[in-house]
């Protein structure tokens, strides 16, 4: 027997969209000679809907939507995975469609709750199996986080299941795969069913979902692995002995993998949401450069406006070699000088600055200044701001509220700085866009003479790692000084990411691509006295 995995980019919300999608599946697999196809997680209406769930109107729009693709569905059975209402019960559902009617339903079982997952805010949990007959094998159906857990695969075991078909919207995260790989071993190992996992494609706001479906035999052995942050259909054939056999990708480098991500996050964030294009301001520094990069490979030349705004304090290297990265990508690109905009403002500050000296606040203004700037030319033009700070800058603080944060997409802010570094080399393997000079001098905001990022701060690799420890481990501060780390710079680090929380909510939503994000993954009062060794 053929069964397909329709690996769906879907529109959150766009219910004709993603039934037409589904169709065009299904007809695909039918070509194929698939007698089965599985579609992902709320495939119908796109994960996740969040708060649309507790409107009426979105719901009975969803059922609507699902009887009428189920009256569409011929010569192959599609698994559909919806959101089903039933009195005043709200479930994360599963269709089986067969011969234009939905022959059966199941209902998800285990309900995340942490991370960036808040599902029982919305669902209630199933508490029975589903499992359905096809060409004389009885295939079982499990949601994602059902097979996290022991029970639900084996009450579809105990019902009669011979194959398990897993539908899933699991979000990206470095190391993530893996995970998806143990978990499934695990249910494999303790039910003895093969095991066919279908997983989402796309961006849906901060997250990204990589694809990578995959197929286990009845030993837990990797039998097909399909296609990471593409889009698709896949085909997997059942021999006599029951084992799901089809093509494996290679597995890609960590920074390949994480670079995909951030260019699918883009495109779909900008198509998605219909902006034109996208404007970043240019500094000659490298996180500027990676942010070019990836919005140039992931929207093309035409999409992309730069802009450099230099002010007195701007090295005559940092325009050279943006300038030589405009001629490599070929993108559009505009200078603004701003040093007279500043220099009117300091005069107009001049009477209330006179009894104190200069720091961040002229600091500030400079990077006040392009954020108006950028943001005056989005009015204009339509076109989004993508932000290019990263994780760790905005970890500590180390960046302009209304200056180099305004903009509407933070594609870096997940991103540490050890990592930019690694993904701006990875990225010049493939073609060398981003000048060496960007990659090998060090880093600063060019807001005073001779500033780099070490005054303020301590070297990336020690912060990072004190970050990664802190934030994305959730080790204390007592745990990380244990690992040799030095006990001042770990808690000056801590200071600083506590005292910059209210500074980091205010943030452009960004791409999350590690399990401890700052978006729905981070939350941290504002307003806190605690401050032991938490």
């Amino acid at each position: 027997m053929k069964l397909a995995i329709a690996q769906l980019n879907c529109v959150l919300g766009d219910l004709a969209g993603n039934a037409q999608q589904i169709l065009g599946y299904a007809d695909q697999a039918k070509a194929a000679g698939a007698e089965l196809l599985l579609t992902p997680e709320l495939s119908l209406c796109g994960y996740p809907p969040d708060d649309l769930l507790l409107r009426d109107g979105f719901c009975a729009a969803v059922a609507e939507k699902l009887h009428e693709l189920a009256s569409k569905v011929h010569g192959i059975t599609v698994l559909v995975g919806h959101p089903e209402l039933r009195g005043e019960a709200l479930y994360n559902a599963a269709s089986v469609l067969q011969d234009g009617r939905i022959v059966q339903t199941y209902l998800k079982h285990e309900l995340p709750n942490y991370a960036v997952f808040d599902e029982k805010r919305y669902f209630s949990h199933g508490i029975s199996p589903c499992v359905f007959e096809l060409g004389g094998v009885v295939f079982g159906v499990n949601i994602c986080a059902d097979i996290w857990e022991a029970n639900a695969a084996r009450m579809a075991r105990d019902a009669g299941a011979q194959v398990l078909l897993v539908l899933n919207a699991s979000p990206f995260a470095t190391g993530k795969q893996s995970s998806r790989y143990r978990v499934a071993k695990d249910r494999v190992a303790e039910t003895g069913m093969p095991l066919i996992y279908a997983n989402m494609v796309g961006g849906q706001d901060e997250l990204v979902f990589d694809g990578g479906s995959f197929a286990l035999d009845g030993a837990g052995r990797l039998t097909m692995q399909a296609a990471h942050f593409e889009a698709g259909l896949v085909c997997v054939e059942l021999d006599s002995a029951l084992r799901p056999m089809g093509e494996q990708v290679a597995e890609k480098s960590l920074e390949a993998t994480i670079y995909e991500a951030l260019c699918l996050g883009v495109r779909d964030y900008v198509g998605k949401n219909r902006f034109p294009g996208i404007l970043l301001g240019l500094s000659g520094g490298i996180d500027s450069a990676l942010t070019l990069a990836i919005a140039h490979d992931a929207l093309g030349a035409d999409k992309v406006h730069a802009v450099m705004m230099p002010s007195p304090y701007t090295a005559q290297i940092s325009l050279d070699d943006s300038r030589e990265m405009i001629r490599r990508l070929g993108v559009k690109y505009d200078e603004y000088q701003i040093d007279s905009i500043f220099q009117n403002y300091l005069g107009l500050l001049a009477p209330a600055f006179s009894q104190r000296v200069p720091d961040t606040t002229e600091e500030n203004l400079q990077a006040r200044i392009r954020g108006a700037l950028l943001m005056a030319l989005s009015n204009k033009f339509g076109s989004i701001v993508l932000t290019t700070g990263n994780k760790s800058e905005m970890a500590v603080g180390y960046a302009t509220l209304y200056g180099d944060m305004a903009g509407g997409f933070a594609v870096l802010k997940d991103v540490s700085k050890t990592m930019v570094y690694r993904l701006s080399r990875y990225r010049n393997t493939l073609s060398e866009v981003i000048p060496e000079r960007i990659i090998t001098r060090p880093p600063s905001a060019e807001l005073r003479a001779d500033q780099t990022d070490q005054d303020s701060l301590p070297p990336y690799d020690i912060l990072d790692a004190i970050m990664a420890q802190y934030v994305e481990q959730n080790q204390s501060i007592d745990a990380i000084i244990a690992q040799g780390f030095d006990e001042r710079d770990v808690r000056r680090v801590v200071h600083l990411i506590r005292i910059s929380e209210y500074k980091r909510r205010q943030s452009a939503v960004g791409i999350r691509i590690t399990e401890r994000s700052y978006g729905k993954d981070w939350r941290y009062p504002i307003t806190v006295k605690y401050q032991d060794s938490y």
